[in-house]
């Protein structure tokens, strides 16, 4: 009888615990979903934000505090952010893990240097970059509502190039 029960609770647990998986994350849906934490720093509140944003077409760039093109990079996205931050969600992401000499602030302090505006992402596991096959600094990704990536990029890109994306990613609404 008490196995009968364990069976039972057990099988229970693993429907439920099957539903919510399936209340995230939809049931059969293809693209990209993560979930980051968020850092408090201009244009982004401390807390955790799923990637990419719910319902709506995202930028995504990951980049590094010590990566040189990832500087050069801040230009093109203030630029596509400044015309198009009312549409699309626009996230940054570094897997920079902290300690050993990199805290916080100085991602923080980063970020406020090269004129982030947006929601600045922590994501020291690296889930990010293997959702979206990151293979090197800078990384953009374009999705669409529909988290399906429209387009990936490694390297810099220039503000237009990046804002065509952007526009591509708006029509297939």
């Amino acid at each position: 009888m008490n196995r009968r029960r364990l069976l039972a609770g057990l099988v229970g647990t693993g429907v439920a615990g099957a539903g919510a998986w399936v209340a995230t994350n939809g049931l059969g849906e293809s693209g990209v979903a993560a979930e980051v934490e968020t850092l408090d720093a201009r244009g982004s509140n401390a807390g955790t934000q799923r990637i990419p944003v719910p319902g709506t077409p995202t930028v995504v760039d990951l980049f590094a505090t010590w990566c040189g093109p990832c500087v050069e990079q801040m230009d093109a996205l203030a630029a596509v952010h400044g015309e198009y931050a009312d549409r699309v969600a626009f996230v940054s992401v570094t897997n920079e893990r902290f300690g050993g000499g990199l805290t916080r602030e100085d991602v923080v302090r980063w970020w406020a240097d090269n004129d982030g505006d947006w929601t600045l992402g922590h994501d020291p596991d690296g889930t990010l970059h293997r959702e979206l096959n990151a293979t090197g600094l800078p990384y953009l990704a374009v999705i669409d509502a529909g988290r399906d990536v429209q387009w990936t990029h490694g390297g810099t890109a220039s503000a237009s190039l990046l804002g065509r994306q952007v526009e591509s990613a708006l029509g297939a609404e």
